[in-house]
């Protein structure tokens, strides 16, 4: 009898890795893609995110099976040319540009709208071929916080709001509100199926429309509990409408419906999870008495039975040789740009192979400097590598590599009064501390940044090398923390900023980017 005991345990250990092997697992994208959005068209999924103030904003992805995601662009190159967005005369746009937007396709049209407090506008994008994007473009204000752009009935209306969520007709343009027809309160106060005990007030609004009833998802966070999916049903647009919780589980929260072609449905919703960002996770769902019922005895599973991933590289994040053919594009699209970049102090074709950053004006620091070239860390671990030469800087120049959030860290080579040092800098504790200055007797250097988001560690630790092989260790790991005045998962960077003298350039070789550690030599 033990003999056979043992032979059933076996058997299903074997079973449960062959599941875990072939099934995708939550989250489904380890890295910051927040606030999505999603549509589906035939057999072919599309989902919008958040990037706030990065350039360019709004990424697109594709999916064929909603686990494996792969950027195709990008609904807008410059959200405004104003001086936060461009990082000019001391203003900056961290924490702000454009958030959550709402993407729909109707009747052969994808729309993406988005809404910004650094505009004070709501934006609505348009294009028949979403991959090659060629994106029309209306703004107008006010800007409608947290919306979910809905069409019924021949017309089209958004829906909004904070703990009170409202109604407004757009005009047959979309290019407003349609002045004729009254704003309308939908729910007084959103978030009272959790529970009215402060907190996050009801927003994140996704109105859809399913067998005639309305659903309408809000996220609320009761004060002293976690995250919470709320949904509302109405047999009307215009209600009367009734709610309840329809998830609470590890603050996975905030998202919608989507459907498989073949009548599976999901939740679509992210999840806080430290320093690496807010990440995707799927919720599988089943319907009873006409309301969408979540999870998995109202548990968000580990596994989902949808195929397995392929890993998010280089989906998601890629390494780059910075090797451009005549048709290539300049930056392929995991690269965005902290803030505006003015396109004169920038070139991948200036001398091939390499990115080159050429220092236009004087900054103070790391957060205020312009053209840093950015793109997302993914978890559990990454690493990101780099190689400089740094031939041609001029006094004061510091180029390097970072990790981008409001408590950054950054290793370079400054140079100052004909001098080379290699700098550590912690900005962790809310304060830059550099290390002591290690002289640099050539123009080349290799640097390497480790990302640990394992069991929220949320550790980076800093490397340099002279000859590619033999890494050192610099500075103490940077705590990496989520701060909301940045509100935005960590970023690998690369910098070269001017302290004293402008026209300096730094050529970057490569950057390369792994999902497990280095074999240290």
């Amino acid at each position: 009898m033990k003999n056979i005991i043992v032979c059933l345990l076996f058997i299903a250990l074997i079973n449960n890795q062959a599941f875990a092997q072939q099934n995708a697992q939550n989250p489904i994208i380890y890295a910051d893609v927040p606030d999505l959005s999603m549509v589906r068209v035939g057999d072919t999924y599309y989902m919008s995110s958040t990037t706030m103030h990065m350039s360019p904003g709004l990424p697109i992805m594709k999916s064929k099976d909603l686990v494996n995601w792969k950027m195709v662009g990008y609904a807008y190159d410059t959200l405004a040319n104003v001086d936060a967005l461009n990082l000019v005369n001391g203003q900056n746009a961290y924490g702000k540009g454009s958030w959550a937007s709402s993407l729909r396709y109707h009747e052969g049209t994808f729309y993406v709208s988005t809404f910004a407090q650094t505009t004070g506008k709501t934006t609505i994008f348009r294009t028949k071929d979403i991959e090659k994007g060629d994106w029309k473009r209306i703004d107008f204000k006010p800007s409608l916080h947290d919306h979910s752009l809905f069409f019924d009935n021949g017309k089209a209306y958004m829906v909004y709001g904070s703990g009170k969520i409202k109604l407004v007709e757009l005009k047959a343009d979309l290019s407003g509100i349609n002045p004729d027809v009254p704003e309308q309160v939908l729910i007084e106060d959103a978030g009272l199926p959790s529970g009215n005990t402060g907190g996050l007030p009801a927003e994140g609004s996704q109105l859809f429309k399913v067998k005639g009833k309305y659903y309408l998802f809000n996220i609320t966070w009761p004060r002293g509990g976690m995250r919470t999916v709320v949904i509302h049903r109405s047999d009307h647009l215009t209600g009367p409408y009734e709610g309840r919780v329809a998830l609470q589980d590890k603050g996975v929260a905030q998202g919608g419906l989507i459907d498989t072609p073949d009548g599976n449905w999901f939740a679509y919703l992210f999840r806080d999870n430290g320093a690496v960002g807010r990440i995707p996770y799927l919720v599988p769902l089943k319907w009873e008495k006409d309301w969408p019922v979540l999870g998995i005895d109202g548990k968000v599973p580990e596994m989902l039975d949808l195929p397995v991933s392929k890993g998010m590289i280089p989906a998601i994040a890629a390494a780059d040789e910075f090797t451009r053919s005549k048709n290539d594009r300049d930056l392929p699209l995991v690269w965005q740009w902290n803030h505006n970049p003015d396109p004169k102090y920038w070139s991948v074709r200036q001398r091939k192979g390499f990115l080159r950053l050429t220092t236009g004006r004087i900054d103070t620091s790391f957060l205020s400097a312009r053209n840093t070239l950015t793109q997302r860390t993914i978890g559990p671990f990454s690493s990101g590598c780099t190689t400089l030469d740094l031939a041609n800087m001029k006094n004061g120049d510091f180029a390097g590599m970072a990790i981008l959030q409001k408590n950054y860290g950054q290793i370079g080579v400054k140079l100052e009064n004909g001098k080379k040092s290699i700098i550590f800098i912690n900005a962790s504790g809310g304060k830059a501390k550099s290390s002591t200055a290690i002289p640099l007797l050539q123009n080349k250097i290799y640097l390497r940044v480790d990302c640990d988001f394992a069991e929220r560690k949320d550790l980076a630790t800093f490397f340099y090398s002279l000859d590619g092989k033999d890494w050192k260790n610099i500075g103490d790991p940077v705590k990496m923390s989520y701060t909301i005045p940045h509100f935005m998962g960590y970023r690998f960077a690369l910098f070269n900023y001017a302290t004293k003298e402008t026209g300096g350039f730094a050529d970057f070789d490569y950057f390369h980017l792994s999902e497990k550690p280095a074999i240290q030599k």
